[in-house]
């Protein structure tokens, strides 16, 4: 069975994200083409990249790079959650991203954005992110705005289409998380 990451992109006290995440999930977790798991990072505190090798050396120092490598090697694609911060992603979530390589090469990503205009612009730096890393982004997704996806900018309340969207990225991230397994397989031998 595939198996999808929703990895929660954001650990500020009173993020938004967090039910952002929870409909992703909930609505992931009726399909039955993949088994979706949620990763919230708050749950992995990393601090700021403290390993003495670059990732890509895949020599990793530190236990909470070892906990956090096994916590994603086994995922054949992700579905990141982010908002929009200042026009770009979150620290945390690129902190989270690059203490790591092999383990996101040659598996697929979506993205599920939210802020004043959608978090379009985070999405786009992610891209350029994950071509690097040699993670293969879907072109559907999620693009929530505060201003008509939350009710007075603060309760999460989706417009209807929003979960068309969402249907299209995870059916995007589920194939392109299959027809690149090939790719890992023959990487792995």
């Amino acid at each position: 069975m595939t198996r999808i990451a929703i990895i929660l992109g954001s650990t500020r006290p009173g993020r938004y994200g967090k039910a952002v995440a929870d409909w992703v999930y909930e609505n992931a977790r009726l399909r039955s083409d993949a088994e979706f798991t949620l990763i919230d990072l708050i749950d992995y505190p990393l601090p700021h990249l403290d390993e003495p090798i670059p990732a890509s050396g895949g020599q990793y120092a530190n236990e909470h790079t070892l906990a956090w490598s096994q916590a994603i090697a086994g995922f054949d694609g992700f579905v990141f959650v982010t908002p929009e911060y200042n026009h770009s992603t979150t620290g945390v979530l690129k902190n989270a991203i690059d203490y790591l390589y092999a383990e996101w090469n040659d598996k697929a990503a979506g993205f599920v954005s939210y802020g004043a205009a959608g978090g379009v612009r985070a999405v786009e730096h992610l891209r350029l992110v994950a071509a690097e890393l040699q993670l293969a982004t879907v072109r559907s997704q999620v693009a929530l705005s505060l201003y008509t996806d939350y009710e007075n900018f603060v309760t999460f309340r989706p417009q209807p289409t929003q979960l068309d969207a969402l249907t299209s990225t995870l059916d995007q991230v589920v194939a392109w998380s299959g027809a690149l397994a090939t790719l890992r397989v023959t990487a792995a031998a």
